[in-house]
Formats: C-alpha cells, sequence, structure tokens
C-alpha cells in the first residue's frame, strides 16, 4: 500500500522539488497539503497541522518544508500521532532539536527522516568511493550564490536560526561529511552580518582532520553573473572536483555528469527507511555550522537590502 503522505510547508522547495517527486514515485499518495496559504492543488489543503490531524484523512507520513524556526512544534505533534517524519534541511534550528526529535520517533516506533538533498547528487557517490583509500592533501569548498535569485523574499533566511548563507552551505557540508574519509572540525572562521539581519551574508571557515588535512570553506550570498557550487579536493593522484553542486564530477580520467535526481533519491530512500522500520538523521552538517557560530568571529558589514 502507497505511504499517505501529507506535505507542510507549501512553498518553493516544496512546488519545485517535494511535490514533483512524491508525485513520480509510486510508493506514495499525496492526500493533503498544509500551508498559510491554499496552494490550490488537487487534495485536500489546511491551514494547520492540527487541522488535518482532526480532519478525520489517514495519514501516514508528513514532509516538513518550513523554515527550520518552526519545523520542531509540527514534527512533535507528527511523531505524537505516530507518523513517520520527513524533514527537509536543515533538519532543525538547534542540534538538541533534532536530538529530542530522533528520541521520540524511536519511542513512538516511526521514521524520522533528516534529508540531506545534495547528497543525492550525481557526482557525490562515485566521487566518494574515488577518494576512499587515496591521500588527501587540501580540500577546498566554494560556495558562493546570489540570495536576491535565489531566496527572494525568504525574510526567515536572515532571522535567528535561519542560517544565512549556511542555508546553502550546509548543503556543501552534507557532502563534505559523506565523501571524505576522516572527520574533520573547525580551527577558525570569520562571519560577515549585515547590520540589520541575524545570520550572516557571507563566511570563511577553515576546517582539519585527525591527519592535518587543510579544508577551506568559501561563503557568499553577494555573487553575481556564474554562481559557484563547488569542492576541489587535491590528492596524491591528481584532483577531484565536484561542480554545479555536486553533479558534475571531474577525475583525471574525465569527466562525469548525470540528471538531477536528488529528491526522487530523498524520497526512494525514506520509503525505504519506512518499510524497514528505520530512521536516518545525521546531524554532521548541522554541527559544523553550530560550530562556526560558537567559534567564529563576527563582523559587521553593510545592511542587506532586498
Amino acid at each position: 500500500m502507497a505511504i499517505r503522505i501529507a506535505v507542510i510547508g507549501v512553498g518553493k522547495i516544496a512546488r519545485d522539488q517535494h511535490l514533483p517527486a512524491i508525485a513520480a514515485n509510486p510508493a506514495y499518495e499525496l492526500v493533503a497539503t498544509v500551508s498559510r496559504h491554499d496552494p490550490e492543488l488537487s487534495v485536500p489543503w489546511f491551514a494547520d497541522l492540527d487541522d488535518l490531524l482532526a480532519s478525520g484523512i489517514t495519514v501516514d507520513a508528513v514532509a516538513l518544508c518550513t523554515p527550520p524556526q518552526v519545523r520542531y512544534g509540527l514534527a512533535v505533534k507528527a511523531l505524537q500521532h505516530k507518523l513517520h517524519v520527513f524533514l527537509e534541511k536543515p533538519p532543525g534550528a538547534t542540534l538538541a532539536e533534532v536530538e529530542s526529535l530522533r528520541a521520540m520517533a524511536d519511542e513512538a516506533g516511526v521514521t524520522l527522516f533528516a534529508s540531506w538533498h545534495s547528497r543525492y547528487a550525481a557526482g557525490v557517490e562515485p566521487a566518494r568511493a574515488w577518494l576512499a583509500g587515496r591521500s588527501i592533501r587540501d580540500v577546498r569548498i566554494i560556495w558562493r550564490e546570489d540570495v536576491r535569485v535565489w531566496h527572494p523574499g525568504q525574510a526567515w533566511i536572515w532571522q535567528a536560526g535561519g542560517l544565512g548563507v549556511f542555508d546553502p552551505g550546509i548543503n556543501a557540508l552534507s557532502i563534505a561529511t559523506h565523501i571524505l574519509p576522516r572527520p574533520f572540525f573547525l580551527t577558525e572562521a570569520t562571519l560577515e552580518m549585515p547590520s540589520n539581519c541575524q545570520a550572516p551574508i557571507a563566511a570563511d571557515l577553515s576546517f582539519t582532520d585527525s591527519a592535518g588535512t587543510p579544508i577551506h570553506m568559501d561563503l557568499d550570498f553577494r555573487q553575481t553573473g556564474p554562481q559557484s557550487w563547488d569542492i576541489i579536493i587535491q590528492t596524491d593522484d591528481g584532483e577531484l572536483k565536484l561542480a554545479k553542486g555536486g553533479s558534475v564530477l571531474t577525475l583525471p580520467e574525465g569527466v562525469r555528469e548525470d540528471e538531477d535526481r536528488e529528491y526522487p533519491e530523498l524520497y526512494a530512500r525514506f520509503a525505504a527507511l519506512v518499510a524497514g522500520g528505520q530512521s536516518d538523521v545525521d546531524i554532521a552538517p548541522l554541527r559544523h555550522v553550530a560550530d562556526a557560530f560558537l567559534r567564529g568571529h563576527m563582523r559587521a558589514v553593510e545592511p542587506f537590502i532586498e
């Protein structure tokens, strides 16, 4: 029987990615949406989760596509009703929230999935396989994009808990924590904070691992022209480059580029977790962001005006 799923928060990411992925996967049946405004779809719409839960519609799972600041309360309600929960990235506004949800899901006997869509980009798994057993000398992460293009009118991203430039930057961290063979940790960071915002517009971070490998990360929301979502790794056997957010992999032997399957793969993974009675809650990318706020030097910059 198909997983009867409701999408909570029908904004850009839900329309662009979640709804098409659900529609294309026979493991799911979309039975409802919850959003502040009627998305005018062919399923019942509710203004809040309580109304959906009281409606009598049978729901097995929810996909939470809201801003992270309000996600915890919604997830708690869903777990209390023994619903499986799919969390859009980042999985929460704090590490403690996510750990609390993990414990609740375990107690309720349902699946909790902290999704990291960039890990499912076409080049990521081949990159991980190629790096295994190789000696890494240097890692550079360059994640620069125009916030006005990719996050227009999204005031929540500049509020406390919205992560600012780490909202896309955490995608790079989700890839790096997956493909690099050793855990790494922050040594220093500078976060550039617009004077009218509570989250950074740019960040420069340095990490290392137990072998002393230098890992540098450059994040910026002010990029115009060509956008940069690149991870460049120098090894004893040559250079590996993941470009376009992980979809294009360049190795010494050539270039590999495949179609975007990130969200279809995420929903396939969620269905497998539900079928197997398992959860997948990796908080490593969010931990690195939290460390940046803990240890980073905050530098005030000009106000951000959209």
